[in-house]
């Protein structure tokens, strides 16, 4: 992500880089509806083209305010205890942000105890201290404990009223349901694609069965995310990683060398020198899912992007360079359908053809090119997955992607242990009635026990190892 000052020649933005303003942008994005509550239009216009403001992607075109669902409201702006926001009022709609302000005015809560430490080392930010915008976000990977660190989903906003001059606390509480469903229906899902091919004189949709997701994951997520990978790769590098989970190949010529990081299995692209066929390596150990990994399977059940009947059990993560690729393949069937790739760091282009051609070391032609997004989802299925080849043409810059799938029980690693919080997942609700009745355990297809594979917890205390093997340290800008 780029760590370029703002183009605004506000001197409050100018302090920030431009990760730190779509953080920002996203975060006062999803509270929009809930910190407009009872104002009037005006003001709630106003308020909603300041934050679509701070996303640099919006300076130079239409700002998206009308595209955010905002609640009817009274049209009288001296009904309400807020006071009168004016646009050319110096106290803004969440706090007054002057000219050459260091720090927040409308800081979010500090816990008291982390406030009388800070005090006491003396570094003078105790309760008005700058908090991190990753921090403001870090709960939105919505999870049981798996995100670390402050709560700040019951947040205590400082409001200025421009009329007393008098900054005054207001509590605004959203639950974290709520917020999950609210970022839930706003993902944009496109199931649309369309590419004829002539197969056996007939004209196929070789791209029937896929579909991009995207807003699944919040710029704060994609860094998280990114920042975990980078310790996992430096753990690999380190030799830190059991049996075949990292491989980082010579780089002998342009397209060749992405590293890679395996949880759950391994498998082999060809055939292997050992005479291994293609497929998952029954008998080769890997790392399980990390924890992290987890949460992100079950956001990709929760919100729609797979089936409940295909909760995945592995995953390959690739980093790739400048110029590297993926040759064209079909994945193997050793993985069941259907599966997702991630996309982080960068947007790219990947290709589907039934006969994809190079045309030069690391590039490809033939088919349909779709573009990746940053932080979008493809799923891939049917045709899609089994009919069209698919392949990644080298890459412009760095990118990361995480493919998950689940395996074929038969295929299984002989010492697998099912995850046991990954069973019996379900999806979310459509309606706002939590009551609504549940997909039944007959819609979807429990996991069943393969050859070698046991039930316990013990893979539940392997998968936590990974995560306690990683140094903290400073949160690294992907």
């Amino acid at each position: 992500m780029s760590d370029l000052r703002p183009p605004s020649g506000d001197p409050f933005l100018m302090g920030y880089s431009l990760s730190e303003l779509r953080i920002a942008s996203e975060f006062l994005t999803t509270w929009t509806p809930f910190l407009s509550r009872g104002l009037c239009h005006h003001c709630t216009h106003m308020l909603s083209r300041r934050i679509a403001s701070l996303s640099p992607e919006n300076n130079d075109s239409k700002s998206d305010a009308e595209s955010v669902a905002l609640p009817t409201i009274d049209d009288s702006c001296d009904a309400h205890s807020l006071g009168s926001w004016k646009d050319e009022a110096e106290t803004n709609a969440v706090g007054s942000w002057k000219d050459g302000a260091n720090e927040w005015s409308d800081s979010l809560s500090v816990d008291a105890g982390e406030a009388s430490s800070n005090a006491a080392n003396g570094n003078g930010e105790s309760l008005v201290g700058r908090m991190s915008w990753a921090d403001m976000a870090e709960d939105e990977l919505v999870a049981e404990g798996e995100i670390k660190g402050a709560d700040n989903s019951d947040s205590v906003i400082m409001m200025a009223s421009s009329e007393m001059g008098v900054v005054s606390k207001k509590e605004q509480k959203l639950s974290r349901e709520e917020r999950e469903l609210y970022r839930f229906v706003r993902v944009k899902r496109k199931k649309d694609f369309i590419c004829l091919e002539r197969i056996d004189r007939k004209l196929v949709n070789i791209v029937d069965g896929l579909e991009l997701h995207m807003g699944v994951f919040s710029t704060a997520e994609q860094k998280r995310i990114v920042d975990f990978i980078y310790d996992l790769q430096e753990m690999g590098l380190k030799g830190e990683l059991r049996g075949c989970t990292f491989s980082a190949p010579r780089k002998w010529m342009r397209g060749k060398g992405r590293q890679t990081i395996q949880f759950g299995c391994c498998y082999n692209y060809a055939t292997d020198k050992n005479g291994n066929p293609p497929g998952i390596l029954q008998s080769e150990v890997a790392d399980p899912l990390p924890p992290l990994f987890k949460v992100i399977v079950k956001r990709l059940i929760r919100w729609h992007v797979l089936p409940p009947s295909c909760v995945p059990d592995s995953c390959i993560v690739n980093i790739y360079e400048e110029g590297d690729c993926i040759p064209p393949h079909i994945d193997n069937h050793d993985f069941l359908r259907p599966f997702c790739t991630i996309s982080f760091l960068s947007e790219c282009n990947i290709v589907f053809g039934t006969d994809l051609k190079a045309v030069g070391p690391g590039d490809f032609s033939g088919g349909i090119s779709i573009s990746l997004p940053v932080g979008s989802v493809l799923v891939l299925n049917g045709n899609g997955a089994n009919v069209a080849k698919h392949c990644v043409p080298a890459v412009p810059t760095e990118r990361i992607s995480i493919t998950f799938r689940r395996m074929d029980v038969g295929k299984r690693p002989f010492d697998y242990v099912v995850e046991q919080d990954l069973q019996e997942l379900q999806p979310l609700s459509y309606g706002h009635e939590a009551s609504k009745k549940p997909i039944s355990p007959s819609q979807s297809t429990k996991p069943t026990m393969g050859r070698g594979s046991r039930s316990g917890t013990s893979r539940g205390v392997e998968s936590r190892s990974v995560d306690s093997r990683i140094k903290r340290g400073p949160n690294r800008v992907p």
